[in-house]
């Protein structure tokens, strides 16, 4: 067209994507319709060589995340008896044990989180329940969901021994090598007892259209404020037009 200029680049995906610049218009005015033109591209991507970098960034992002260690833990039943001139502090454990039968509590210091099961809540189907660690089915795929549906995903974990402090749940999904998806969610502190604890996570909605359906590899880690990881689990899952 006339007034106007074109500069062509190739993405990760190997595919050109053309800028068209009007007359007096510089490259850098054009960001934002690069940013978009490359992601929706990338999206796509079938090149598989990008997933192990993207472990090593989650890896970084761990341990930006994770906390100077303070000192040794102690035990619950320590804990207590050294706070009990704190009124503040005192009064806060209390609340937050409250209904803990503190006879029944080891001395242990380490806390201990166990994630038994997770739930998958869709309106358009019954509740999927699935004990952790996932059994695949015979195409190697931990569970299948339905483009473009809609859906929650509910835990189930106990704690014992110990308070388990600043407990999250991160979950990172692959596509074809291309990192599609990085979730981290705080889920908070929570003392020992013997009912488990259930977690429900926000809803979100499956992605649409055939280049959305296939497979999809993921990897899911609970750990907490010191560092100390209770579950790290990779798996396959499938996108389908359908549900199975």
């Amino acid at each position: 067209m006339e007034g106007e200029k074109k500069i062509e680049m190739s993405t990760p995906a190997s595919e050109d994507v053309t800028l068209s610049l009007k007359e007096g218009e510089e490259p850098g005015d054009s960001d934002n319709e690069l940013k978009r033109k490359m992601s929706s591209a990338s999206f796509y991507s079938t090149d598989g060589g990008e997933e192990d970098d993207e472990d090593a960034e989650d890896d970084d992002d761990d341990r930006k995340d994770a906390h100077v260690a303070l000192g040794p833990q102690l035990a619950l039943k320590e804990q207590l008896e050294m706070d009990k001139d704190d009124e503040s502090l005192r009064k806060w454990k209390e609340q937050l044990l409250a209904g803990v039968d503190l006879s029944e509590v080891g001395e242990n210091p380490d806390p201990e989180v166990k994630i038994q099961s997770l739930t998958i809540i869709t309106p358009d189907r019954p509740d999927l329940v699935l004990p952790i660690p996932f059994v695949p089915n015979a195409k190697g795929y931990a569970f299948t969901l339905k483009d473009s549906s809609r859906y929650r995903l509910k835990f189930s974990f106990t704690v014992s021994n110990n308070i388990v402090s600043g407990l999250r749940y991160t979950n990172t999904v692959w596509k074809t090598g291309v990192r599609v998806e990085n979730t981290k969610v705080m889920l908070g502190t929570f003392s020992p007892q013997k009912e488990p604890y259930t977690y429900e996570l926000e809803e979100d909605t499956t992605p649409s259209g055939i280049f959305a359906r296939g497979s999809y590899s993921a990897k899911t880690k609970f750990v907490d404020d010191d560092g100390k990881c209770y579950l790290e689990m990779s798996y396959y899952f499938e996108i389908r037009k359908d549900w199975s």
